[in-house]
């Protein structure tokens, strides 16, 4: 693999420009009520990409030039894609509450302890967290994309095309150093796809109630289009080394979404605008 150039991916993004939309013709189209939810929980994820971002630097992949130098353009992208969605909204007329970003629950204080301890004992750690990664885009960049297509909105649909091809770009990253990695050692094979068919939650799933992952997950993957694109997931990661069958975004939702159960759960975060004045 070529030496990886972080300025090569800062100089592909242009979603941090503000006019990578028509943000005044935004209030024009009608946005569901779904939709709506669905992008503030995205926006949630891509904001609390600092949290991700510390524990990850709390491990070995710190001392990888290879992975420290993406992560520096990572974080810089995905903050901006947070910023845009936000400025999506608010022209939407809706209104975010901002969360805390240092708060963290018992479960997320436990997960970060386990990470750093594992790190700290076993050298080729890395390969876990660029499988993860690997995951993770591919599913943020599969739900923009039917978000797209199922929200019917045309700045929207313009906005979440920037947003993708950042997405697309570190999918790349992820997939090719998890598929390297992987494929070098058995050991980091089987202890990986052990610690991912364990432990492996949607993207979001630890920092949102589980009732709003599960609301986006019948969102974006319901219906025989909804359900193609979950097995899309599915068989790009089966790509990888070591992980030919894995069960993931299809079978978490059958194991969490029924389709004879419904979740209404209210989404305090968002608001009319004119409600919240």
């Amino acid at each position: 693999m070529n030496e990886f150039d972080p300025t090569d991916l800062v100089s592909h993004s242009n979603v941090f420009d503000p006019t990578v939309a028509n943000w005044d013709a935004v209030p024009r189209y009608p946005l569901s009520a779904d939709a709506a939810r669905t992008l503030l929980y995205m926006q949630d994820v891509e904001s609390h990409t600092v949290i991700y971002l510390r524990e990850l630097l709390s491990t070995r992949a710190v001392n990888d030039p290879e992975i420290a130098g993406f992560l520096a353009t990572w974080f810089y992208e995905e903050s901006a894609h947070g910023r845009a969605l936000a400025r999506f909204l608010t022209a939407a007329g809706h209104r975010i509450t901002p969360r805390p970003r240092a708060a963290r629950g018992l479960g997320e204080r436990i997960e970060a302890l386990g990470i750093t301890c594992i790190a700290a004992l076993w050298r080729e750690f890395p390969v876990v967290h660029m499988t993860w990664g690997a995951i993770n885009e591919v599913t943020t960049l599969t739900g923009y994309r039917r978000l797209a297509q199922l929200a019917g909105h045309p700045v929207l649909a313009e906005l979440l095309g920037q947003i993708m091809r950042d997405e697309s770009r570190h999918f790349g990253f992820y997939f090719e150093q998890a598929e390297r990695r992987l494929a070098a050692s058995v050991r980091a094979r089987r202890i990986t796809r052990a610690l991912v068919e364990r432990f492996w939650d949607p993207v979001g799933a630890g920092v949102q109630p589980i009732a709003e992952t599960r609301v986006l997950a019948r969102y974006l993957f319901s219906g025989a289009d909804g359900r193609a694109a979950a097995r899309l997931i599915d068989r790009t990661i089966h790509r990888l080394p070591g992980f030919d069958g894995v069960a993931l975004m299809e079978a978490w939702i059958d194991r969490y979404c029924p389709s004879d159960q419904l979740a209404d759960a209210p989404t305090p975060r968002l608001q009319q605008a004119s409600d919240a004045a």
